[in-house]
């Protein structure tokens, strides 16, 4: 990974990071698409927080990203042909695959549904953070509240939701191309567009 410069270099902020996030901590970040809203997924008062903070429909699940696909693998079930050609295709990128999930995913972030959605995001600080994060995966939706414009910007990040996390980190030149990923339902090897974003399949 190419080094870069930010506060998570700080081991004693990276400590105290961590055990906020254990303790239920929310923080917005930067991504490749928009910016992102996150917290542990074990942590269901985490979970509890961003639906509150977005005034969320609790009938719509988050989805679980990391830096790494092999990450997210524990979440969910074994992965057909098609979706790991999709995800040697377009992981990193903006493209979110909904799929079933494993006994690992918690109910609480998939709105009792049996998918889940994951994705790795190709931008370079969200990278940092998840490989500082202990676990390495968060569970996430859109920075920004409900029936609101997703946030592309730190500005628009921090004036949205700043008051309501832990944390909105500043995206050190790693910014947003401001269109959100696209969400396929993956079943055995048929593919359902359920949200038209970045990436045309």
């Amino acid at each position: 990974m190419k080094e870069l410069k930010t506060i998570l270099n700080e081991n004693s902020f990276v400590e105290k990071l961590n055990e906020d996030l254990k303790n239920g901590g929310v923080i917005a970040f930067v991504t490749d698409t928009v910016w992102g809203l996150g917290c542990l997924p074990n942590c269901p008062k985490a979970v509890d927080k961003i639906y509150d903070i977005k005034g969320r429909d609790r009938s719509k699940p988050l989805i679980l990203m990391s830096d790494s696909s092999e990450n997210l693998f524990p979440y969910i079930e074994k992965i057909s042909n098609l979706g790991m050609s999709l995800i040697n295709q377009y992981f990193p990128g903006a493209l979110t695959i909904v799929t079933k999930k494993s006994e690992k995913t918690p109910l609480y972030i998939t709105s009792n549904k049996n998918t889940v959605g994951i994705r790795v995001p190709d931008n370079l600080f969200f990278k940092k953070l998840c490989s500082v994060i202990d676990g390495g995966v968060l569970a996430t939706t859109s920075a920004n509240l409900s029936n609101h414009p997703s946030s592309k910007t730190y500005e628009e990040a921090k004036n949205s939701i700043g008051n309501y996390v832990n944390y909105v980190f500043e995206d050190y030149g790693c910014i947003c191309k401001g269109l959100e990923s696209t969400v396929i339902l993956l079943e055995d090897s048929n593919i359902k567009i359920l949200r038209q974003g970045a990436i045309i399949l």
